[in-house]
């Protein structure tokens, strides 16, 4: 019988996986009825409920992302409750479309049963990531109501 995989094991083949663009193979890591809170996401869905929902999130990003992510600055926090782990990290960005390449802070606090992701409640720098592309003005106006260009 295999060992699961704890908390900790899981955020870093999660993080590993990222940083290697390997947008495609990150849904296996979740359970089929997985909830992912992205907290700072600041237009669109901030929720994605089951597997499949994740699968297509992560085809879209993977679809239309414009940086490499080089995750650095790795800490993984276990605590009192065995499921669950915070992870702290910084990505370093290199956006293509513009060159700029610069860091990112993240925490991420997971919730691991029987080896998959059940529960995550993300906080990335999505402004970060806005700005660097060169997107600040789209970005206001949706926050201000109006439709995408």
């Amino acid at each position: 019988m295999p060992k699961t995989l704890s908390p900790r094991e899981v955020f870093h083949k999660l993080l590993e996986r990222i940083g290697e663009g390997r947008f495609s193979e990150l849904a296996e890591l979740y359970a089929e009825d997985a909830v992912v809170e992205t907290v700072f996401e600041p237009v669109g869905p901030r929720r994605f409920e089951g597997r499949a929902v994740l699968e297509a999130r992560f085809a879209q990003v993977s679809a239309s992302m414009p940086v490499e992510l080089t995750p650095v600055n790795v800490v993984v926090r276990e605590t009192d409750d065995p499921e669950v782990a915070v992870a702290e990290w910084d990505y370093r960005v290199h956006h293509r479309a513009t060159g700029r390449t610069f860091e990112t802070a993240n925490i991420q606090v997971l919730r691991v049963r029987d080896g998959l992701i059940v529960g995550s409640r993300d906080f990335h720098d999505h402004l970060a990531l806005v700005v660097a592309g060169g997107h600040l003005p789209q970005l206001v106006k949706a926050l201000e109501g109006e439709p995408p260009e």
